[in-house]
């Protein structure tokens, strides 16, 4: 057995009906076109059929709040689900089928995880159709879905999978030890935090320095806003693909990361949002940017701090914004290289303490340290495959919670960058407009850099 990390600890207690804590990711194939009508009842056929146990992290069950337990078996009928939409078949469709079932916990007496199967999603294209996954933020970060993603998907159209996808990892017996977390002495541990001490309380220190640098975002500055509300447990799922190149000209052309320009549309979209409700405060939102503390191969776990960044939302052109972002997350990033992982996570641990009190108790539901939690998760860089047929998008699903009714996730495939949006649409109105608005600020960007 494992003992449940503090990290992981967390992510129970705020766990509510309301606030489920699992991330997600909705995926979408492109039947291979020498395939067959019955090419995805085959699969599920196969999935069913399949009795191979699975692997880390889905063959771990929780104990008592307390220790992670390995098991070989598990309800095949609770964790995997096959859907076929009814007609008229949409895109609206499947992404209400990913809202509704996002909206729902997990089971803790069994493995904390999901898997969909949805057919029927596309009237033009029949030959396509989506995997969902869930799995509870307690297993792993955003960096750790995608990589098991990776390592559970094919490099070649022509590899012939007969694995379920929770245990496909198991055809690279090798490197399972780098999907499982690194074990860890007691005594390690305490070395480790003492070590920490010196560090952090240095780079709190300089923090009172860094007050009046461009860029600096204090835990108390976010503004009251329409998106720090209470939430229900209904949710909405969007999804948007954009062409990577498009990110990448902006950011050439301005000299920031594409990292910037991601940001930098979402802070022109959630202006237009709000400005739209006549709800928009007239000091700048402030985003929580997870930064990976990753510096190996592993897919496990949640080895991730956030930066704070100022949105610039107060400003009307767009240039100044996309500036204004670069300079909050050039100051949060050398912050971090300076620090080891054990010290990042102890400095994060006092720096937003007081936020962490506040998720638990709600003992300041007017007051929040940040507004949304915007995340860029890196995905994969060459074409995957199940059993031929070709991921074509992928879209994260993550997490909201009291105070935090929207979060924004994006990850890069190929030549592509696909965002998903999820909120609660009871706290949060006109959510639908959110991808127009997207849309009408990348243009922005484009027509002033001379792109168009």
């Amino acid at each position: 057995m494992r003992v449940v990390s503090l990290v992981e600890q967390l992510f129970f207690l705020i766990e509510k009906h309301k606030q489920p804590m699992h991330v997600g990711g909705l995926f979408l194939f492109d039947i291979p076109a020498s395939a067959g009508p019955d090419f995805v009842a085959n699969l599920v056929r196969q999935l069913r059929k399949g009795k191979t146990p699975p692997t880390f992290p889905f063959n771990q069950v929780l104990h008592n709040l307390t220790f992670w337990k390995t098991t070989d078996t598990f309800d095949l009928h609770y964790h995997f689900h096959h859907t076929v939409l009814s007609k008229p078949h949409s895109a609206q469709a499947l992404l209400s089928y990913v809202s509704d079932v996002h909206a729902n916990m997990l089971d803790k007496n069994y493995p904390l995880w999901e898997c969909h199967i949805i057919e029927g999603i596309d009237a033009v294209n029949p030959k396509r159709f989506a995997l969902y996954f869930k799995i509870h933020h307690s297993l792993v970060d955003g960096v750790a879905a995608m990589r098991i993603v990776e390592k559970s998907l094919s490099n070649s159209p022509n590899e012939v999978m007969t694995l379920p996808p929770w245990a496909l990892l198991r055809r690279d017996e090798k490197n399972l030890e780098n999907v499982a977390p690194n074990k860890r002495t007691f005594g390690g541990v305490v070395k480790e935090q003492l070590g920490t001490i010196k560090p952090v309380f240095g780079e709190l220190k300089n923090e009172l320095k860094e007050r009046n640098e461009p860029g600096f975002v204090s835990t108390l500055q976010a503004p009251t806003s329409l998106l720090n509300q209470r939430i229900s447990n209904s949710r909405a799922f969007f999804a948007i693909t954009y062409n990577l190149p498009r990110f990448k000209k902006i950011a050439q052309s301005l000299q920031v990361s594409i990292n910037d320009v991601a940001l930098a549309i979402c802070s022109g979209a959630l202006r237009s949002y709000l400005l739209q409700l006549q709800q928009l405060p007239k000091d700048p939102l402030i985003a929580f940017v997870p930064v990976s503390l990753r510096k190996d191969d592993s897919a496990s776990g949640n080895q991730a701090s956030l930066v704070l960044c100022n949105l610039a939302t107060d400003v009307t052109d767009p240039v100044e914004r996309i500036k204004a972002i670069h300079d909050s997350m050039t100051l949060g990033k050398d912050k971090f290289e300076r620090m080891e992982q054990a010290q990042v996570i102890n400095y994060s641990a006092i720096s937003y303490a007081w936020e962490g009190v506040n998720l638990l108790t709600n003992a300041y539901p007017k007051k929040q340290a940040f507004n949304i939690l915007i995340s860029n998760v890196p995905g994969p860089k060459e074409p995957l495959y199940w059993n031929g047929a070709a991921l074509t998008a992928l879209y994260p699903a993550s997490v909201v919670f009291n105070g935090q009714a929207l979060n924004i996730t994006f990850t890069s495939y190929l030549d592509q960058l696909h965002f998903g949006i999820i909120g609660c649409d009871k706290t949060l109105p006109n959510l639908e407009s959110l991808p127009d608005w997207l849309d009408t600020e990348l243009s922005k960007l484009e027509e002033f850099c001379n792109l168009t």
